[in-house]
């Protein structure tokens, strides 16, 4: 019996391992790889070029797009989805982007009871959403610009 009362008050004054979750959320780290965001430029434009790059990285095969020509010939995606039941938010999209158009945020609530809900649209990723800022990746891309390096015989 003491021993028992012994568990009882040592777990009594410490401090709670859970979260009352629907109120309280946990911070995520700073590296997590969550929603997709779609960027764009300061005067509204879109980041993306539809080069393709982020769908041929993507391991899952999630993403899908198709490119059209805007009125000054620039290329852009008209359709561009993630279908986020076959990804695996692996964040090689966001490395393999040149124009750094796509990022991975910190949201992680996707629950629904709806399949179709789960295929996400360059509507529903091009909403004003919290700044992931990557300095060294921004850096990184500069310097092999400003050097000329690529990645060939890689």
């Amino acid at each position: 019996m003491p021993q028992g009362f012994y568990v009882t008050f040592k777990h009594l004054f410490k401090k709670p391992v859970t979260l009352d979750y629907p109120r309280r959320k946990k911070p995520m780290v700073p590296r997590y790889r969550g929603r997709h965001y779609l960027e764009r430029y300061d005067d509204g434009t879109e980041r993306c070029v539809c080069c393709g790059l982020c769908a041929a990285a993507c391991p899952a095969d999630a993403i899908y797009m198709e490119p059209e020509e805007n009125e000054r010939g620039e290329r852009r995606a008209i359709v561009y989805e993630i279908n986020l039941l076959r990804c695996i938010f692996c964040g090689f999209c966001e490395e393999a982007c040149p124009e750094e158009a796509i990022f991975l945020g910190q949201e992680y609530e996707f629950s629904d009871d709806n399949r179709d809900s789960f295929i996400w649209t360059k509507d529903q990723m091009l909403v004003p959403h919290p700044r992931k800022d990557n300095p060294f990746k921004r850096i990184y891309r500069r310097v092999r610009k400003v050097y000329g390096v690529t990645d060939k015989g890689k």
